[in-house]
């Protein structure tokens, strides 16, 4: 996909309803054959926090909407070539996380940087992912 000058289509990757519209960002970006994906928190359809104190239940929430924003642009989960996680505590949610990932990306053949943050867009957020993948 590229434009009349030859350079890559920029489209937006939205949802119905897109919980970051509200916030005036896109769910992704997608640029020719790669998707670029904001940072997917734990949060619902509608911007509610999900699992307020539980990692797991944060983790999952968010690996699912990135899967949806993913699956949106024409890509998936066993697309992506590069996540980046941030989390709050990276001692106590570490293992739990590595849990989660092999259910959820078979194989697990990207790169991943896992970033201990002080904090998040959201106070009660233990987790935000944001991915890049090849999509078509």
């Amino acid at each position: 996909m590229t434009d009349t000058s030859g350079a890559p289509q920029r489209t937006r990757v939205t949802a119905d309803p897109d919980w970051y519209a509200p916030a005036g960002i896109a769910l992704g970006i997608r640029v020719g054959d790669l998707v670029f994906t904001s940072g997917q928190g734990p949060i619902d359809q509608h911007g509610t926090t999900v699992g307020k104190g539980d990692f797991e239940a944060q983790a999952r929430q968010a690996l699912s909407n990135l899967a949806l924003v993913l699956e949106n642009a024409g890509s998936g989960l066993d697309q992506v070539v590069k996540a980046t996680v941030f989390v709050t505590d990276i001692g106590r949610d570490q293992e739990a996380f590595a849990r989660l990932r092999a259910a959820y990306f078979v194989p697990h053949t990207f790169a991943e940087s896992f970033v201990e943050v002080s904090s998040l867009a959201d106070p009660d957020w233990l987790i935000e992912i944001e991915a890049v993948a090849v999509a078509g």
